[in-house]
C-alpha cells in the first residue's frame, strides 16, 4: 500500500510508485536521489536506507527537515490544525488569507500545511515575489475531526519513515543536485512536466528541459525519468526532439489537473531510463 505523504500537489505520483519500485535493480544498496522531491512520495516508499532528497522550493524542504528535527511532530500538528481549523470555522475566508499573509512573511512550515490543505484544489503554487497565491477552497469546515486525524496520521507515518532511514534534505537546485551524482547513486527525476505546470519555484521551459537533458547525459549513475508522453489531443514534442536517445516505457492513467470531472483526463507517462529494463508498457502493474 503506498504511504501518502501530508502535503498534497498536483501531479503527486502515487500511481507511478509501483512502477518505479519495479525499476529498481533488485538488492539495490546504494544512494537514491532526488532532484525535485516535491511531496516526497516517491522516496518516502522505496526500501532504500540512504537518500538525498531536493528540492528547489525551500518550503518543501523547511517542512519535511522541520520534522526530521522535531520541530513538528503529529501532536504539534494536531493542535495547531485543531486550532485554526475552529477559527476557519468561524471567521470564513478572512482567516485563510490572515494564515497567508502570516506565511508570506515568516514561513511557518506549520503555515505551509494548513494552506496546502485549505487552499483551492491542493495546489502549490508562488508568484514571482516567491509569495503563495493560492485562493481559498471555499470550505470553512475543512478542518473537520476526520480529515484532521487523516493529516496527523499521514505525518506520523512520514515521521516514522524519515526518522528510520538515513535522509539527507536539501535545498538546491536541480543541476547541482545532478552534478553531485556518481556511479553509487540512483536518480529520480521528477521535473514539472513542460507545456503543463507552471508556477515560481518550478516553472520550466525549453531551456531548463534542455539544461536537465545535458545534465542527465553527461552523468555516471543510473537515472529514471517522468514526464508526459501524450494525451488525447497531443504529444509531448520534447520525446523525439530530446529523450527518444533513453530508454522510455510508458504508463496510461488519469491526470487530475481539476476540480471538475472534465478536467481529469486520460494522460500517458513517460518513464524514461538510461539503464535497459525488462518493461516496454507497464500499465498493468
Amino acid at each position: 500500500m503506498t504511504i501518502t505523504p501530508p502535503i498534497k500537489s498536483q501531479g503527486i505520483k502515487t500511481k507511478l510508485v509501483p512502477v518505479i519500485k519495479n525499476l529498481i535493480p533488485k538488492n539495490y544498496d546504494g544512494i537514491w536521489i532526488e532532484p525535485f522531491m516535491g511531496t516526497g512520495i516517491v522516496g518516502f516508499n522505496l526500501d532504500i536506507h540512504n537518500m538525498i532528497l531536493c528540492d528547489n522550493n525551500p518550503h518543501l524542504i523547511n517542512f519535511y527537515s522541520s520534522i526530521q528535527e522535531g520541530i513538528i511532530n503529529s501532536d504539534i500538528v494536531r493542535k495547531f490544525l485543531e486550532y485554526e481549523g475552529k477559527k476557519l470555522l468561524e471567521m470564513g475566508e478572512n482567516h485563510y488569507y490572515k494564515i497567508r499573509d502570516r506565511f508570506n512573511q515568516e514561513h511557518s512550515p506549520l503555515d505551509f500545511l494548513f494552506l496546502n490543505r485549505s487552499g483551492f484544489n491542493g495546489m502549490i503554487r508562488f508568484n514571482k515575489k516567491g509569495e503563495f497565491n493560492i485562493p481559498f477552497c471555499g470550505k470553512p469546515h475543512r478542518f473537520a475531526r476526520a480529515y484532521i486525524t487523516k493529516i496527523v496520521n499521514q505525518v506520523e507515518k512520514v515521521s516514522h519513515i524519515i526518522k528510520s532511514k538515513n535522509i539527507t534534505f536539501i535545498h538546491q537546485s536541480f543541476e547541482r543536485t545532478i552534478n553531485k551524482s556518481d556511479s553509487n547513486s540512483l536518480m529520480y527525476c521528477d521535473p514539472p512536466y513542460i507545456d503543463r505546470n507552471v508556477d515560481y519555484y518550478n516553472s520550466w521551459n525549453i531551456i531548463d528541459e534542455q539544461k536537465l537533458f545535458d545534465c542527465l547525459s553527461h552523468i555516471n549513475s543510473s537515472f529514471i525519468l517522468s514526464t508526459w508522453h501524450h494525451n488525447n489531443y497531443r504529444k509531448n514534442e520534447y520525446i523525439d526532439k530530446l529523450w527518444s536517445k533513453f530508454n522510455i516505457i510508458t504508463y496510461d492513467h488519469f491526470y487530475f489537473v481539476g476540480g471538475k470531472e472534465t478536467n481529469r483526463n486520460s494522460i500517458t507517462e513517460a518513464i524514461i531510463t538510461n539503464y535497459n529494463t525488462n518493461f516496454t508498457d507497464v500499465s498493468n502493474l
